[in-house]
């Protein structure tokens, strides 16, 4: 006889199957667990400076696969190493030409640069 004072265990919904959409894998409609650090990467956050307005994208360890250039100190940014994508908002070719000139920042180079305007 089952033992009435242990919770019973939930089955998945698509019974236990793991996989793509048709199994209600990653990607199926309804998908509650979601990658929450994927979505707040995914929008830029808005900065504005003495030079105008900047859309700053944050990079993970994870994501970041190759060697940039950083504008700030001229350094490369490593693959493997955190950093920050960032592109002029209001640039005076319009926005497709912001998102074009985007650079590569160290996280100190970008937060470091407020100096540069005193």
């Amino acid at each position: 006889m089952p033992r009435s004072n242990h919770p019973r265990r939930r089955t998945p919904a698509n019974g236990g199957r793991t996989g793509g959409k048709a199994a209600g894998g990653p990607g199926a409609a309804g998908e509650e667990d979601l990658d929450l650090d994927r979505a707040r990467l995914g929008i830029p956050q808005r900065e504005s400076a003495p030079d105008g307005e900047w859309a700053v994208r944050t990079i993970t360890a994870r994501n970041a696969q190759k060697v940039y250039t950083c504008p700030g100190c001229h350094r490369p940014v490593q693959p493997g190493t955190p950093h920050l994508v960032v592109w002029r908002e209001d640039d005076m070719f319009g926005a497709e030409a912001g998102l074009r000139d985007r650079r590569h920042w160290h996280n100190n180079c970008w937060r470091g640069r407020s100096y540069w305007y005193r």
